[in-house]
């Protein structure tokens, strides 16, 4: 491989309907233009306008791809087959997106841009540590004229160890400079959350959404009951049993709708959870053209393993086997209502 694809670079893919920019500094998608109802295009995601500033800082991890454990693991602490692991603590009493320097914070390797009818990049990461190594590879291709897809794969060389990825992106459908997400619609394919407790670890319980402000099975304003959860949306929705609609093998996660420019995200995935997030630690960020964001600014849909999985029994297990494979795809369609 040429040195050249080692270097932090920005990537494009475009199909004619959706354009793409993703950089190899933590896999991150910075910029993602999709038409409207009228066919104008804006961009539907919120980030920096150069890859310098992603390696400067990006603590809202806008765009990236987090591991190699997403989400919170208490205290930064696990134990596997009799040894006991402490991880970096950045995140409260917790290690969160895989501590201080996660995939998010490193350069990945270009394997293969392919352009044609599916424009495609691939990404690959070795990572070390935490226990074993474990060769990790991100694939972004633009599936359909208005689809994206996202498949992660990794697989540990010599220990167990736990893996869940996740895509951080964060979504602003009326464009990224447009204001707070507070009119969007969203349905979540989730009849239930994992609550957490006043660090944000699961207790280990699973709660009916149903008659809480976490209700989101039909689809209702982000900006609703949003006052009623604290300072925001951050919990893991329980994908697991929800059998509902499907699409190349992947489950219905989520719908969003913004109503004013009628642009629509589905989200489709094969995880058991995904974490939604009303950016409310976001605090005037300074973004692309001139933006800046602010709380609720964004939302996330990061689908993934459960949080602290690795310590909770009744979770579905995170840890991964050498030479099995860890697979987890995202499928985001894009329309307009």
């Amino acid at each position: 491989m040429s040195d050249r694809l080692k270097e932090p670079r920005l990537f494009h893919l475009n199909n004619g309907t959706i354009r793409v920019s993703i950089t190899n500094y933590g896999a991150t998608i910075t910029s993602l233009f999709v038409p409207d109802k009228h066919g104008e295009l804006a961009d539907v995601v919120l980030g920096f306008d150069s890859v310098q500033t992603y390696m400067e800082g990006n603590p809202c991890y806008f765009g990236c791809i987090v591991g190699r454990v997403a989400n919170r693991i208490k205290e930064g602490k696990f134990s596997l087959n009799g040894a006991d692991y402490s991880l970096p603590i950045n995140n409260g009493p917790n290690s969160l997106h895989g501590g201080n320097k996660g995939f998010d914070k490193v350069v990945w390797d270009v394997v293969e841009q392919k352009d044609g009818e599916q424009p495609s990049i691939i990404f690959k990461y070795e990572s070390s540590g935490y226990p074993g190594d474990v060769t990790v590879t991100a694939t972004y291709t633009l599936a359909s004229t208005n689809t994206l897809r996202l498949d992660m794969e990794a697989v540990p060389k010599n220990k167990p160890t736990p893996i869940s990825l996740a895509q951080h992106t964060y979504w602003n459908l009326g464009g990224h400079k447009s204001g707070n997400i507070l009119d969007h619609l969203v349905q979540l394919s989730a009849s239930r959350i994992t609550p957490v407790d006043e660090n944000s670890i699961p207790t280990g319980e699973l709660l009916p959404v149903k008659g809480t402000p976490f209700d989101f099975t039909s689809e209702k304003k982000v900006g609703i009951s949003i006052g009623e959860v604290g300072i925001g949306y951050d919990h893991n929705y329980v994908l697991l049993e929800y059998s509902g609609q499907e699409k190349s093998g992947l489950n219905h996660a989520a719908k969003v709708k913004e109503p004013s420019s009628g642009r629509v995200l589905n989200l489709w995935t094969d995880a058991p959870g995904v974490q939604f997030y009303t950016a409310n630690y976001v605090n005037g960020v300074a973004g692309k053209e001139g933006a800046v964001y602010g709380k609720h600014s964004g939302l996330c849909l990061e689908t993934q393993g459960f949080p602290n999985a690795i310590n909770q029994p009744n979770f579905p297990s995170i840890v991964v086997q050498p030479g099995e494979k860890y697979k987890h795809s995202m499928l985001f369609e894009f329309s307009v209502e």
